[in-house]
């Protein structure tokens, strides 16, 4: 299967990304690696042992690809790339709602110690309140906007699942906690769903000639 979309609606549907990963054995990384953000999300994540929670995982290999002590680490090329795992964070949760990805990121990943996977829609969270430190979405209310509309006035649809999604992180932060999202969406397009009573809200520009947007959202 093409990894590129029919048409850009096709990317805010369940039935694409089933399809694409059932076709698909490869990994996946939208806008940034680990690699290159490794930096920043150190100094925002000082403690490793910070419980994270990756929304919408895909086949990214945001929060690992191979262990340090792995032969696979020896090979050249982009799994030569320090992920989040190998750099220290051992408690990661990743959910999507694709049954496919999860099922073969478990069988992939099923010797990393303090790493889940779990089959779960970002806008419904089967997890408590207060139950994590760091929430981590890379593209995934991306894919939500992926809908015909205007950009400066979505869809209702568009506005209730990231709202959604955005309320479900919230819920799941301790005080203190960190919703990080990573984007090309520009402030006046995504301000509006983390401009939250009780938190912070910081944009980052990374990028030179193309521009993305890290929005870290702080509950007070």
């Amino acid at each position: 299967m093409d990894t590129v979309a029919a048409t850009n609606e096709e990317y805010s549907t369940k039935a694409y990304w089933e399809k694409r990963y059932e076709d698909d054995e490869g990994m996946f990384d939208w806008f940034k690696s680990y690699s290159d953000i490794k930096k920043i999300l150190n100094e925002i994540i000082p403690e490793r042992s910070s419980r994270i929670l990756i929304l919408g995982c895909g086949n990214s290999t945001l929060s690992d690809d191979v262990s340090r002590d792995s032969p696979l680490q020896q090979r050249p090329g982009p799994t030569n790339k320090q992920k989040m795992w190998q750099d220290g964070y051992r408690n990661i949760v990743n959910v999507d709602y694709s049954a496919v990805v999860i099922e073969k990121m478990k069988a992939k990943y099923s010797n990393r110690e303090g790493m889940e996977w779990k089959e779960m829609d970002v806008r419904a969270l089967e997890f408590d309140n207060e139950s994590f430190d760091v929430a981590i979405d890379k593209g995934t209310m991306d894919a939500m906007m992926a809908v015909k509309g205007d950009v400066w006035n979505p869809p209702s649809q568009v506005v209730e699942d990231c709202t959604q999604e955005v309320d479900e992180a919230i819920r799941v932060l301790r005080p203190g906690g960190l919703f990080i999202y990573l984007t090309f969406g520009q402030p006046h397009f995504r301000k509006r769903f983390l401009t939250r009573e009780g938190t912070t809200l910081e944009i980052k520009q990374l990028g030179v000639a193309f521009h993305y947007y890290l929005y870290v959202l702080r509950l007070n």
